[in-house]
């Protein structure tokens, strides 16, 4: 699980690839896809025991965050998060309908915007409605998450947050530099995020995480240092530390930050260097992209025993789940299925209201891309991939199979970003930053030669 930091790779690796969360990626997501598509392959997946996990979107904030690049509704009108709710509700009575009751649902996380934005009631009631609606398991294996602006809740909301079932917490701390904060209109003080943390594990939360950013505007080694040894001394049980992208022309809320502030691309290197070395020099595991956890984590246990995973929420547990997505945007993967809702709330509220399911487009996956997922799961999560046990598990000669993508892995090993044997492929402590190129090797949709601006950049 070792990983070294090489700039000339980063260097001359680092353009723009997919994060691959899903294989093919939204990208080739289409609108061909409808709901009556949907339907069918929901009613094919109850031929299966396979379990469900749940991810419902809630899009309000009270305040901007000027770097995010989220699906979110900056609002303080009731009016409008009622209808939402209302919406809410009735999509999760179609959605359940398609599904037996005997699939339980073991996975559950609430995304955002912010979904603590939501009162106790608010949050109560539409967790009183999920429960009506599936089976929820309730036994320990759960893992049922929400991410949680810190500034929106106290002491108290986290008991209740356990109370409705929770025992998933995912803090957005972003950085506790003063300057930073001011910067991106996101202030938090570390005593109040250390408060929430104690009354977490005082009510039985079994994880812990937090998400950074580094290449925020006024951020130093120095300062992110500082950040980082807070977090420490917090002892959260997973880390992600993402790479903020300044995309103003895309994300209107990035117009508020000066292009000026932000750190020039070398900084940005050096605040990654420091971060992975600081992390795991104090015994965090590097996972891979942007996820660290503590060696006793879930992660860690599932990158162990081949459990682990990227989806729509990065890496996570319980590869084995239907993914139902609930609310505007939301991405779900039913079999051989992805299927997204409408981006806006509008739409979104439309065509529930005319009784349909939301669905606005996805994909059939087939055979080929089934097989090319699978390849990069195993990249992506693993670092590795044998070829007879991947043919043996898939059914096909790997070598015969990707004849030409193995010929092109040439470079990468030339490069010292994978080690090839008879055996397999090998990612290297090098490559194991570089696992989107290593990936993209694999991807029959993409032009390596090009520098596509639709994808964030890989380091």
């Amino acid at each position: 699980m070792d990983v070294c930091f090489d700039q000339d790779l980063i260097v001359r690796y680092g353009g723009r690839g997919p994060r691959y969360t899903s294989y093919p990626t939204a990208l080739q997501f289409t609108d061909t896809l409808t709901a009556d598509d949907y339907r069918e392959a929901a009613k094919k997946s109850n031929d299966s025991d396979v379990p469900l996990s749940l991810y419902v979107h809630i899009p309000f904030c009270h305040s901007l965050c000027y770097y995010c690049g989220c699906n979110k509704i900056v609002t303080r009108n009731e009016e409008r998060v009622a209808r939402y709710m209302e919406m809410l509700y009735r999509e999760i009575e179609m959605q359940s309908a398609l599904f037996d009751r005997s699939r339980k649902v073991e996975q559950l996380h609430f995304g955002g915007g912010t979904p603590t934005y939501l009162d106790e009631q608010q949050l109560g009631a539409l967790m009183a409605h999920l429960r009506a609606s599936f089976n929820f398991d309730e036994s320990d294996n759960r893992e049922f998450s929400i991410e949680v602006d810190p500034r929106t809740v106290d002491e108290q909301r986290i008991r209740e947050l356990w109370d409705l079932g929770f025992n998933r917490l995912s803090l957005g701390i972003q950085d506790f530099n003063e300057d930073v904060q001011k910067a991106v209109n996101r202030a938090q003080s570390p005593a109040e995020v250390r408060a929430l943390v104690d009354a977490a594990r005082d009510a039985g939360f079994g994880s812990i995480s937090f998400d950074l950013i580094y290449g925020l505007p006024h951020q130093t080694v120095e300062s992110f240092n500082t950040t980082l040894d807070i977090v420490v001394g917090m002892q959260p049980d997973r880390l992600a530390v993402y790479n903020y992208a300044h995309l103003p022309q895309r994300f209107k809320g990035q117009r508020m930050i000066n292009a000026d502030d932000i750190p020039a691309p070398e900084t940005k290197l050096d605040l990654l260097r420091h971060t992975i070395e600081k992390l795991c020099g104090v015994g965090f595991v590097y996972i891979g992209m942007d996820h660290f956890a503590l060696p006793d984590d879930e992660l860690v246990i599932a990158r162990g025993n081949g459990t682990l995973q990227r989806n729509f929420q990065g890496y996570s547990t319980h590869r084995h789940c239907d993914l139902i997505a609930l609310g505007v945007s939301g991405i779900g993967g039913i079999g051989n299925m992805f299927a997204q809702n409408s981006i806006t709330t509008m739409e979104y509220e439309e065509i529930i209201e005319r009784g349909e399911l939301p669905i606005r487009k996805g994909l059939i996956v087939d055979d080929d891309d089934l097989v090319r997922a699978a390849v990069i799961q195993d990249l992506m999560c693993y670092d590795r991939l044998d070829y007879e046990d991947f043919g043996q598990r898939i059914g096909i000669d790997f070598r015969e199979y990707f004849a030409d993508e193995v010929a092109k892995l040439d470079v990468l090993e030339q490069d010292g970003l994978i080690e090839l044997s008879d055996a397999g492929i090998e990612i290297t402590p090098k490559g194991r930053l570089l696992l989107r190129n290593i990936a993209m090797t694999f991807d029959r949709y993409i032009d390596l030669a090009e520098n596509d601006s639709r994808f964030s950049k890989a380091i």
